[in-house]
């Protein structure tokens, strides 16, 4: 049986992130993925925003790594010519009681170290976005947009140059504690069993149910996985915004809300259903429901303007209703087993969150 020093389920932005921070300190990696290539599920199918920090509990984990990874994330996409925009957005208000709520929600942000937050009149938003209708809307300077493929490429060439190697076509079918680590058995074409001191649970929507065949890891500490669908249409023809638009919150989500792609490609959603299975078909019908509300704050969207685009399923470990999940970083000190990380619900802003969260995980991985 081959012995290796650390092992990670997943080739999504966080499993990747994780591996360039383990490599990069020394460690030898390797990634195992189930898929034909990186980043095929949540990684993939999101609106590609870098996200501010605003909406999250104070010192939460999301807050927290939020902040710290946004900050991060632009630097090495400077550095390292990753194409991305620092936009901006605006979360509009449409009629009075939400203009109240948008002091509580800059608040919210500043507590988080969210840069730059200002309440605009409703003249002052449209100046900046003319085809804006709003009753006032609270700028958000520090929000951008990402290619996350390109990011995704260049998490894996620092990984691998550091020494890192990535495997597809190979899933981490179940694992057990044992003396000095951890014991996997791995499916695909040339099945194996490897071991190994660390082994890092990436696998993202995946995570709770790898986490269940691992013998030896207390039933308790695995989280029921519950699925997020939200569904995207794209706008036919060019946006007439430049910066991303957020409604007031809704209960459950952001609501629909409109963002860009760096090619100038509009995408509304999400709209969100809750599904028992991974299924990431748009039925068309649902366009209806997101005419009515895109038009509050976009009354000139025009009709017949939307297409079915693309939809992504959140890691959730809460159920329909429940207060909003954190994200949860498993290690030794809160289960026991020497050799085992779980990551576990680590949806949006995970992205934005990643080069932090990494850095958490190689920490906890030192101890």
């Amino acid at each position: 049986m081959d012995q290796l020093d650390c092992v990670i389920a997943g080739a999504g932005v966080i499993g990747l992130a994780v591996a360039r921070a383990l490599a990069r300190a020394g460690r030898e990696v390797l990634v195992l993925e189930a898929a034909e290539a990186i980043g095929t599920e949540t990684s993939s199918r999101n609106s590609e925003v870098i996200h501010a920090g605003i909406y999250y509990p104070a010192d939460s984990l999301m807050a927290r790594f939020c902040v710290a990874g946004r900050r991060a994330l632009y630097a090495f996409c400077r550095d390292r010519g990753v194409p991305h925009r620092n936009c901006g957005k605006l979360i509009v208000a449409t009629s009075a009681d939400e203009d109240a709520r948008l002091a509580g929600i800059k608040a919210r942000a500043e507590a988080n170290g969210v840069e730059g937050m200002r309440v605009l009149t409703a003249a002052e938003a449209r100046a900046m976005e003319p085809a804006l209708a709003c009753t006032s809307a609270l700028l958000s300077p520090a929000t951008g947009i990402i290619d996350s493929h390109a990011y995704m490429l260049a998490l894996q060439g620092e990984a691998e140059a550091a020494g890192a190697a990535v495997v597809f076509h190979a899933p981490v079918e179940s694992a057990r504690a044992v003396p000095g680590g951890m014991e996997l058995r791995t499916g695909g074409a040339e099945p194996m069993t490897l071991g190994c001191r660390l082994f890092v649970n990436a696998a993202g929507l995946h995570a709770p149910a790898l986490a269940r065949r691992i013998d030896g890891l207390a039933a308790a500490h695995v989280p029921t996985a519950y699925y997020a669908k939200g569904n995207y249409f794209t706008l036919s023809g060019r946006s007439p915004f430049s910066r991303l638009i957020y409604p007031v919150p809704v209960p459950g989500g952001l609501g629909v809300h409109l963002t860009i792609d760096l090619g100038g490609q509009a995408r509304f959603g999400p709209d969100v259903e809750w599904v028992d299975q991974l299924d990431y078909r748009v039925d068309p019908r649902r366009a209806d429901g997101f005419y009515a509300a895109v038009r509050r704050y976009w009354p000139g969207l025009r009709d017949g303007a939307l297409q079915p685009g693309y939809a992504g399923i959140r890691p959730k470990i809460v159920p329909r209703g429940a207060p909003a999940q954190d994200f949860v970083i498993q290690g030794p000190r809160e289960h026991g087993l020497p050799g085992l990380i779980n990551l576990f619900g680590i949806e949006s802003p995970g992205l934005t969150a990643s080069l932090a969260l990494a850095d958490h995980v190689a920490a906890i991985a030192a101890e």
